[in-house]
């Protein structure tokens, strides 16, 4: 009887089987960057002025559900077959921080149910599927808030800022700025005025959080110098505490009548720091520009150019209906076309390397290393983020200053001369 020999399975390419290996966080800001291009423009004036806007940002908004439930999915497996690589992600400080884009894709795809989502999905769906996706993401936001700072306490000592570090703190505020669409369908009573409350205290425990981070970041960049190119469009997230603060303040004052002068004070405090906030865009902007010139190169970071500048165009449709002033909504849609044109850098470089293996890619050897198992280890080797920029300055990497007294590198300092035994039979001298 012949042997029948079945041939070896060909394995997958290197790539393939590495893609889930080095599915990080940093994926889920591609979720924000699109849902909030259709929440923002579903904001913008009359639908009817623009034949199709209602139905594009409907279908951008079921776009960022369908990709976060496929990245939920891939990062679920991703934690059952390389835990190790998780853990790594985790201990990482340039990659865990990144966990805050989990709770504000849940929250803004949330919000944006109960604003597009119920065209195609109908009322009571709409409300359902908002309030799950809300709930996950405020309490994933909040566990995110406090774990990610802590571990950056005592496992990621880092001597100088970054504005990454904005990420975890702001999933609250994104809670505070959703929470309200909520309201009209909760009971009123203790129920509302406890969501509604709740909204408030997030919205305080995020700010004053930014305002801790932001002041370091800005004098880093002025003392220091502009950050590396790759890292340069990282600085656009600090729109992103700014603009969703002036959102989430609108919103609470329509959804919080209760609150005296809750009008009035979303006004005066929305207008001053959505000042700032172009004032930053304006500067990052040009930054970035300059960082493009010296062979800026596309990344994950590039989601940076959506989400953050989305908040900003929401915050100012939100100043719009409380005012009525048209300049607002002028300055709401010049500013919404930026970040359709961000919007679509992000997407067609992440498209491009998804289907050309680079963005999943494995580092290789040297970077696949296993992180140490010794409780309380830093780990020795950082695990491959190409989409997360630095948050190590240059010096950093150097060796610690020697307290030693300072001697030239050019020689050696010359050695003590040997002392000369004294002949025999004669007396030493003194030494005065």
């Amino acid at each position: 009887m012949a042997t029948v020999v079945h041939p070896a399975p060909r394995p997958l390419p290197a790539s393939r089987a590495a893609a889930l290996r080095h599915l990080g966080p940093q994926y889920y800001a591609a979720v924000m960057g699109t849902g909030i291009v259709g929440t923002a423009g579903a904001g913008l004036g009359p639908h009817g002025a623009v034949p199709g806007l209602r139905t594009a940002c409907t279908a951008l908004w079921a776009a960022a559900l369908l990709t976060l439930a496929v990245l939920l999915a891939a990062r679920a497996a991703h934690w059952a077959r390389h835990p190790g690589q998780a853990r790594a992600h985790l201990l990482d400080p340039a990659v865990a921080p990144f966990y805050g884009c989990l709770a504000m894709a849940l929250t803004s795809v949330g919000g944006g149910a109960l604003i597009v989502g119920r065209d195609w999905l109908g009322a009571g769906p709409a409300v359902a599927l908002g309030a799950a996706l809300w709930a996950a993401g405020t309490v994933t936001g909040l566990v995110v808030a406090v774990g990610v700072p802590y571990l950056m306490v005592v496992r990621h000592p880092i001597e100088a800022p970054s504005p990454v570090w904005l990420l975890p703190v702001v999933a609250p505020m994104v809670s505070a700025a959703s929470g309200p669409l909520l309201a009209p369908h909760v009971p009123e009573g203790q129920a509302r005025g406890a969501l509604l409350a709740a909204c408030h205290g997030m919205f305080g425990m995020s700010l004053l959080a930014a305002l801790l981070i932001v002041p370091p970041v800005f004098a880093r960049l002025v003392t220091a110098g502009p950050p590396a190119p790759a890292a340069t469009p990282a600085l656009l997230l600090v729109l992103g505490p700014l603009g969703q603060s002036v959102t989430a303040a609108a919103a609470l004052a329509e959804a919080a009548p209760w609150v005296p002068y809750g009008r009035g004070l979303a006004v005066a405090y929305g207008l001053p720091v959505l000042g700032f906030a172009l004032l930053w865009l304006a500067l990052a902007g040009a930054l970035v520009v300059r960082a493009r010139r010296r062979g800026m190169g596309f990344s994950l970071a590039w989601w940076a150019f959506t989400f953050p500048v989305g908040t900003c165009v929401t915050g100012l449709e939100g100043l719009g209906r409380l005012t009525g002033l048209v300049v607002l909504d002028g300055a709401a849609l010049a500013l919404y076309a930026v970040l359709v044109a961000g919007w679509l850098a992000a997407a067609t470089g992440t498209v491009r390397g998804l289907l050309g293996g680079t963005l999943l890619a494995g580092p290789g050897p040297a970077a696949d290393a296993t992180p140490p198992t010794t409780p309380g280890a830093p780990p020795t080797t950082r695990p491959h983020t190409p989409d997360a920029p630095p948050t190590t300055p240059p010096s950093a990497l150097r060796a610690p200053r020697s307290t030693a007294p300072h001697r030239t590198l050019s020689a050696p300092p010359p050695a003590a001369p040997a002392p000369v035994p004294p002949a025999p039979g004669r007396a030493t001298a003194r030494t005065r």
